[in-house]
Formats: C-alpha cells, structure tokens, sequence
C-alpha cells in the first residue's frame, strides 16, 4: 500500500494528557485517536495491528477445539440477578434502560449470557466438553482510565468458556487452552510469563495470568528462579512460619503503655522503641454487612485478595470511622486484639477475628489498648486472646522466601518485576451453572450443574503491551506477527526517474510475493521519511537513494536491531523474502 492512499496522521509530539509510552506513541504514529476519557477510534495503522493480533488467536483458539459465536453487548438485568453481580459489579458496570423501560448492561464480560445460551441447547453429557468463544467490545466504566487502550473504558477482547462433566474433563481444556495461550503470546512476539493469580469479580478457585514483562507494567508478579514458581502479588503466598519466625521467649505480664497521639506503627515503634514485627495490626472490614478484623504482623501488609479468598465473598470494604468506633468502642488507630471478640460482640455477635499465620508467633508483642494514647506489651496469642482462624494474609514483599521451594525443605528468594496482564483463564467450578441452574443429565439420568473455564484474552491492550515491550527513543519497534505492515519502503526522492523506476519493480515484486508493503511516496524530505519509518516501526525498511541504483545496491535496515545491510537491488526481494519465511 502506498502512504499517499494511506490515513496515517503522525504527530511530532504526543498530548500532554498521554500518560505512559504506548499511548504516546500510539498517537504520535497515527493509530489512534482520543475521542473521550478511555474512548479511543482505531486509525488504519492501528486496526490492522489489532486484527493481526486477532487473527492469531483465532487461529490458536480454533486449533484447541474452540468455536467461535457472536453474542449480544446488551444484556438483560434479570441474567447479572440470577448469579448476583447486577449489585456486586457496582459502578464499573454501565446500566442503562430501553424505551419499554427494561433495563440492561453493556457487557464488560459474558459469564451469564454464555451460561444462559448453554443451558437452553446443551441437555445431555453427550454434547460435552464444549469450548466456545467471541470477539467482541466490552465497557467497564473506569473511575480513572488511564494508560490509553492499556485501561480504556471500552476495549476490545476475547473471550472463551468450557463446559465439562467432571473436574479431569475440565483439566484437559484448561491445560489445551493453556498451551494455546503460550503459543499466541510467542506468535505475537513477547517475552511474557504465565502466572498464578486471583480471580476477582470473575469467581472461581483458581487461575492463572499471563504476563508481558515490562518495567512500565502496572501489575507487580513474584518468581523463584530456583524452582519457576510464579504468582502475582495478589495471589503469591507467604511462606508463614516455615522460614519466617521470630525467636521464642518467655510470655511476660501485659503492660499498658502511654502513646499520646501516635497509632501508627512506624511511630509508636520509634516511640517505646520495639521493632516493627513485635507488633500486632488489627484492622477492620465489612464483608457481606459482616464485620471483620484482620490481624496481621506490624511489618507487613495486609493482601485484602486474601482475604477475600478466605472469606469467600465477592468484595470487602474498609470499616467507616464511625462504624470503627462502635463496634471497638475505642477510637481509630487504637483497637487491640484483647477483649476484642467480647467488645465486638456486644454490637454485632457475627464480627469475625481473622489473623495471618505469622502474627501466632508474636511472643510479648505490641498492640492496641481498646483505648486512646495507649498500647499493651507483652500481647501472647493464647492467653491474651484467641483469633477464629489463621489464614495467609501476608503481601509479599522483596526478601521473602518462595512458597513452593519452602514445601520441599528448600530456601530461595523470590524475585520481583513487573508486567502487563494480557490474557487471564479461570477454573470457574460451578460458581454460575449453580446460580443460573445451568445443568445437563448425565449417563444415569441424573440432573448435573456444568462444570466451567473461562479464558479471555485483551487484543487491544496486547497492541498497547507489545509496544510497552519494545520501543526506543524514536519511535515503536514491531514484532514481525502484528506488525501493521511487513516492510516498508522508503524512497529518499521519488519523483527522480531511476529512484521511482526501482522502487515500483521492488514494490510489485514483493506484493506479488504475498508481502505486506507500506511504500511512502509522499514528496517529503528524506529527514522527514526516516523520522516517521522510525517512529511507526516497520521490522524492515528498504532505502533507495540516486547513489545506491547507481552503485546497483538498496538499503536495508532491521528495525529491532539497527542492522543495515546493503543490498543488491536484483536479490532484494528474494533477500526480504527469506527473512520472513518460517525456518
């Protein structure tokens, strides 16, 4: 394709409001365009990139046994009350009515309506397994979007579900779609890694994200370079008290201590000069109109996913001050575990006391008085006070041990980075064919809910990843698999006779080769030619100047590594040939 026939707007310079590389560049180079906050058009260049990208999936997808359907963005309200997000999703999800006053949802996921059009059609345990999946625009109504189409508002997506008869059955579509994820993120040119990761809004009981490595990543993962474990923080364990424990001691008496106008445990361990992990953190939640009070130890953080986990509701919310108050009639910041079950309990008898692993082996630690401008000594689990269970509600955090090297009496370090979530599958269990009554008859004739995954897949946020991975100061180096296009030519003047003679015989011959050719014929300085090659990205570039078709040689250039090589202008299109031929 010729540049002249081609909407590719570049700009010298990105918005002020563009707020990480891949958007900048993106519009710089002519992909997108802003129209609202997380609402973006795709421009030419940009939408042959994403449906690159889509057609490698496809074409994975399909050779895991997927099918592919076309379901509604609309759906109904009664769909999201039969499982009960229409209240859980909150105000991500966009409600709107229709002129009969029925209201509706655009579609940020498809959980229900897949799970409604499968228990219409699906009866019987001869129709399954069944793996089925779309292309289509999803809206989730962001409170901040940012990072361009990396967390737009509407965003374009993938999304597939398996319905089974058993939990192996499951394992065997989920391990299929696994292996065809790794092969889509190779095709589309990443270094990238699959990772063990929460579930969310989403549900299930486990899950794993895939990764594209990048210090511009908005998501922190852990790995163990000894053993290849990896989690995202959100789901990392802790290794608890296997390596991580504090020396025994003797339980000494509780002692009340004055901290005037100090709660925090940075400050009140400088205050009365005991170190951090001596000290027991209580704080306070609702879940599901229920309090909880999670304990954890002073140097550490609390993973409210864990949490979520172990309680095994949908979301959690920080207690308000005023509720705080009330339920530990003391004030905020100086709640205690001791006679805090009893002192809860006289508000609301359901309060639960949740505390992590390592907080049983604070020996004589530190914690909240149930009273203003003081603290207790000498705190021991046990005498003291008594949680209702132990859980792992530890962050990770830089120096901890791998979880799954400590199982096997092994030491190692995790190692921390960052990265850009791509994909995402779920072993759903039967969270919605339970809700929604989804069930088939098994051998015996006997009524079964659907055993379900769930596996989606950002195409354009895989766009906005891959440009994050691989980039420079002048512009966005492409992979060759979705790349807008293959080679792109750049003649230095067009219009001279031998120079456009040249360029249109090597043009030709590379499309007749099924090559994709981007020529800029636009009569515009060399400078300005080669600022824009660069800043688009093409993996290879051919320069023709006067000097080199007189010297019978072209120039090619590797986007990815600065190579330049020069070329005889007769092997030219048989060289680009064998660079993009499969070994």
């Amino acid at each position: 394709m010729k540049w002249s026939e081609i909407f590719i707007p570049t700009l010298k310079e990105a918005p002020r409001d563009a707020d990480n590389v891949s958007i900048k560049l993106m519009i710089r180079a002519g992909m997108i365009r802003k129209i609202a906050a997380g609402l973006y058009d795709w421009l030419p260049l940009g939408l042959r990139s994403l449906k690159k990208v889509e057609h490698i999936v496809r074409d994975e997808m399909n050779a895991a046994g997927g099918q592919e359907v076309w379901l509604p963005h609309v759906q109904p309200k009664d769909l999201w009350e039969e499982t009960g997000r229409w209240k859980i999703y909150g105000k991500e999800l966009l409600r709107f009515k229709d002129r009969k006053g029925s209201e509706f949802c655009f579609a940020p996921t498809a959980e229900e309506v897949i799970t409604d059009l499968v228990r219409k059609d699906v009866r019987s345990y001869r129709q399954i397994p069944l793996l089925l999946y779309q292309f289509g625009t999803k809206f989730r109504d962001e409170i901040r979007p940012r990072f361009g189409v990396m967390r737009a508002r509407e965003f374009y997506m993938k999304d597939a579900y398996s319905f089974h008869a058993s939990e192996s059955d499951l394992e065997e579509t989920y391990t299929r779609v696994f292996d065809a994820y790794v092969k889509i993120f190779t095709r589309c040119g990443f270094k990238f890694k699959p990772v063990e990761a929460d579930t969310g809004t989403i549900g299930g009981n486990f899950s794993h994200e895939f990764m594209v490595l990048a210090e511009t990543g908005e998501e922190e993962i852990v790995s163990c370079p000894v053993c290849g474990y990896a989690a995202n923080v959100e789901r990392a364990e802790s290794v608890g008290l296997n390596l991580e424990s504090n020396p025994p001691g003797t339980p000494q008496p509780v002692q009340e201590v004055p901290t005037p106008n100090v709660w925090k445990v940075e400050d009140v361990s400088k205050l009365i000069q005991v170190p951090g992990e001596k000290f027991i953190k209580t704080l306070f939640y609702m879940a599901d109109g229920i309090p909880v009070v999670a304990l954890i130890r002073g140097d550490t953080e609390l993973n409210e996913a864990k949490l979520i986990r172990t309680l095994k509701t949908g979301a959690i919310e920080k207690m308000t001050e005023e509720h705080y108050t009330s339920l530990a009639q003391c004030e905020v910041g100086f709640a205690g575990p001791i006679g805090l079950k009893d002192r809860c309990g006289q508000k609301d008898p359901r309060t639960k006391i949740i505390a992590d692993h390592l907080v049983k082996n604070i020996v004589n630690g530190v914690s909240g008085s149930n009273k203003k401008d003081f603290h207790l000594l000498n705190v021991n689990v046990g005498r003291d006070y008594e949680p209702d269970e132990y859980a792992d509600l530890k962050k990770v955090k830089p120096g901890d041990a791998c979880p799954a090297c400590a199982k096997e009496a092994k030491k190692s370090i995790l190692h921390f980075s960052r990265g850009i979530e791509v994909g995402h599958t779920f072993k759903l269990g039967t969270k919605y064919s339970d809700a929604m009554k989804a069930v088939y008859l098994d051998e015996t004739g006997k009524s079964r809910p659907f055993i379900m995954g769930c596996y989606g897949i950002g195409i354009s946020r895989i766009v906005a990843a891959s440009i994050e991975q691989n980039y420079d100061e002048t512009g966005i180096i492409w992979p060759s698999g979705i790349a807008p296009f293959q080679v792109e030519i750049v003649p230095v003047n067009f219009e001279e006779k031998k120079t456009h003679e040249a360029t249109l015989k090597i043009y030709q011959e590379l499309q007749s080769q099924g090559l994709e050719i981007l020529l800029d014929n636009r009569p515009e300085r060399a400078g300005i030619k080669f600022k824009d090659a660069d800043l688009i990205g093409i993996p290879i570039r051919i320069i023709l100047s006067e000097q080199g078709i007189e010297k019978g040689t072209a120039e090619v250039k590797v986007r990815s590594t600065g190579e330049t090589l020069h070329i005889p202008l007769a092997q030219v299109p048989q060289k680009i040939k064998q660079t993009f031929e499969k070994p």
